[in-house]
């Protein structure tokens, strides 16, 4: 095919950019004028007049069809309207504002007949000034409105003012003067269809000058106003069934408060006394008392720590002991404990319920219900009452904590000393005490100051309630020995939160090393010693009160771990330099082992390079882009010395 000549090809690309930006008729058609400009021959301007009618032809189908689709979308918008009817107002005017805009008119407005007055009314106007037009009152058969409403069909009038088929009085013909109105379409607000459908009102679209309505407008007012009657009827119908239920509901309020009153503490008897029966947990407690208060219930242990929350419907919130708390919200929960106990009555506090849990004058935590921002009398007795059961829950948990942690505790020391001396029996002695040695477990070691040491064992045996069954705490060596199933958390972070929640049961700094996971005696215990050896490097480190692993320590930590992940340590401290160097064939690792090698002297290293001082400047450039600003800080650079030497030798 002919190519066209270059001095015709630009102006139809130019087309075709404008019809794809949506530029207007105007500079659709400036394009034939630049190709008169530009000299071209006559058949040249023939062909793109041509293009230029397509590209008019193409953009009016596309404008009709854009129209088309924000008709749609108001329609399907105004039935979403009216499948969440709740204000028959704010539909109406929905209405009517989607009217004005589709059609374009200068105002819109509906009318509704008044059954006490005996006339017509506007009920919603949209762009309307005149406060006279806005309260103009019509009588039956009066203006184009009271025609369409006699005849149940469609009028549309290029000049009101000027047309004979409706019958003018004074007062409408006043309003629409001094609204500036001039052409006007109104269309009924039918119900039913046929002989036995009736008007109800009249929607109208208007502008302040002479203008024809095409049928495709009074069709889409028609719908517009088929949603309205349907808007309407179903308002009035939801009114009438309001009235009809308020009554039933005023003459069986009392009866139903009564029976909903004694059934619940009947229903609430029954649960109670059954979880105390049959020893039930803190989490059947909350899952009850959420049921009978139709609301989100959490139990907290005495430092504000979460153990246990579940919704209104019975699911669990939360997976885990401690998720979703933080210490400033526990210390505000402990607060509002302190003064349930004080008041000896539930308190509100920042949106929620709070009932101490109390044996004796001991604050074992607070009950704590979420969603209710009233509690009424009978309600509030419920609460308090399941606060009570709570406490004996507690209390009798703590104790079996405590003597199942002695007998696991014995275990434990066994298993640290002489983890080879019967490896079968020790996994035989765990699972009768819930322990499977045989499956994946995290060891933590903690260790605080002489100030929280008595107070550390107990804080553990809490710390492990919110824990999955199988968790075991023991004293060791003037450290407590952590043993928790692996789910997953890295040892390092299982450290941290042991840590922090610890610290806060404590009262003072708690340092937490973690190890793990590891499978069977000989596994655990060589995860107690790295642990160790892990508690006393962050001692040296000045980390007291904190948590970490051996792998999070840098190269203390390749020195400190059992498997001295050498490789490991290399590729975290030069990983970006190596890909980039077998990416590109760079030489970034030499270049650094040069710079360091040489003391920092940049004149030194390009000698030993072997280039320009501006390539030495360049590559450590983009050493810094890739391993950070701090790179050749101490602490740092001493950790890149020494995986570049690592490294030379694992070469060598």
């Amino acid at each position: 095919m002919p190519q066209k000549p270059t001095s015709v090809a630009p102006h139809l690309r130019r087309l075709l950019e404008l019809l794809a930006a949506g530029a207007p008729a105007e500079d659709l058609g400036a394009v034939a004028a630049e190709v008169r400009r530009s000299g071209a021959d006559a058949q040249d301007l023939a062909e793109v007049e041509q293009a230029i009618e397509a590209a008019l032809r193409v953009q009016s189908t596309l404008r009709q069809h854009r129209r088309r689709e924000a008709e749609l979308t108001a329609l399907f918008d105004t039935a979403g309207d009216l499948a969440s009817l709740r204000d028959l107002d704010a539909v109406l005017r929905s209405i009517v504002r989607r009217a004005r805009m589709l059609l374009g008119t200068d105002t819109a407005y509906l009318t509704l007949p008044d059954e006490e007055a005996g006339d017509t009314y506007m009920r919603v106007t949209d762009g309307s000034v005149s406060e006279l037009f806005q309260n103009l009152r019509l009588q039956l058969g009066e203006g184009l409105g009271g025609l369409v409403a006699q005849t149940a069909r469609p009028y549309a009038s290029p000049d009101y003012r000027t047309d004979a088929r409706f019958h003018h009085t004074d007062s409408i013909d006043a309003g629409v003067l001094d609204e500036g109105l001039v052409a006007i379409l109104g269309v009924p607000l039918l119900l039913g269809s046929g002989t036995g459908g009736h008007v109800i009102g009249v929607l109208f679209a208007a502008d302040r000058s002479a203008r024809a309505f095409s049928p495709d407008e009074v069709a889409l007012l028609c719908s517009l106003a088929d949603h309205a009657a349907i808007a309407i009827d179903t308002a009035k119908a939801m009114a009438d069934t309001r009235v009809a239920l308020a009554g039933l509901a005023e003459a069986n309020a009392v009866i139903r408060e009564h029976s909903a009153a004694m059934q619940r503490a009947e229903e609430s008897h029954d649960r109670l006394t059954d979880l105390v029966l049959r020893g039930g947990d803190v989490s059947d407690v909350a899952t009850a008392v959420a049921g009978l208060l139709k609301g989100d219930v959490a139990v907290h242990d005495g430092s504000g720590w979460p153990l246990t929350m579940v919704s209104r419907d019975g699911a669990a919130l939360m997976g885990g002991i401690g998720e979703g708390a933080s210490t400033a919200d526990s210390a505000a929960l402990v607060a509002a404990a302190e003064s349930s106990r004080a008041a000896a009555h539930t308190v509100f506090h920042d949106g929620r319920w709070v009932c101490a849990v109390l044996a004796g004058q001991e604050l074992l935590g607070c009950l704590v219900l979420y969603g209710r921002p009233e509690l009424d009398g009978p309600d509030r007795r419920l609460f308090e009452r399941s606060s009570v059961v709570t406490s004996l829950l507690l209390l009798l948990r703590r104790s079996v904590a405590e003597t199942e942690n002695r007998v696991r505790g014995d275990l434990i020391a066994d298993l640290l000393t002489t983890p080879d001396r019967d490896p079968a029996g020790l996994v035989d002695r765990g699972r009768r005490l819930g322990i499977d040695l045989n499956r994946p477990h995290l060891l933590l070691v903690a260790e605080t100051g002489a100030a929280g040491r008595e107070r550390l064992a107990s804080a553990a045996v809490q710390y492990l309630f919110g824990t999955v069954s199988g968790s075991v705490s023991a004293e060791r060596a003037g450290a407590l020995v952590l043993l928790l199933p692996y789910d997953g958390t890295g040892p390092g972070e299982a450290a941290r939160g042991a840590a922090e929640q610890l610290t806060q049961l404590v009262g003072v700094p708690v340092t937490v090393a973690g190890a793990g996971p590891a499978t069977g005696p000989r596994a655990i215990a060589d995860a107690h010693a790295e642990s160790s050896r892990c508690l006393r490097a962050l001692h040296v480190l000045g980390r007291d009160g904190t948590g970490a692993c051996a792998a999070e320590l840098g190269f203390l930590g390749v020195l400190l771990g059992k498997d001295h992940d050498v490789d490991g340590f290399v590729a975290a401290a030069l990983g970006p330099l190596l890909e980039y160097d077998a990416q590109r064939g760079t030489q970034l690792v030499r270049t650094l082992h040069a710079y360091f090698g040489c003391g920092g002297s940049l004149t030194l290293a390009k000698e030993e390079l072997h280039v320009h001082v501006n390539t030495v400047v360049q590559r450590l450039d983009r050493i810094q882009a890739l391993l950070g600003p701090d790179w050749n800080s101490p602490e740092q650079a001493l950790e890149i010395q020494l995986a570049l030497r690592l490294h030379l030798l694992s070469d060598g």
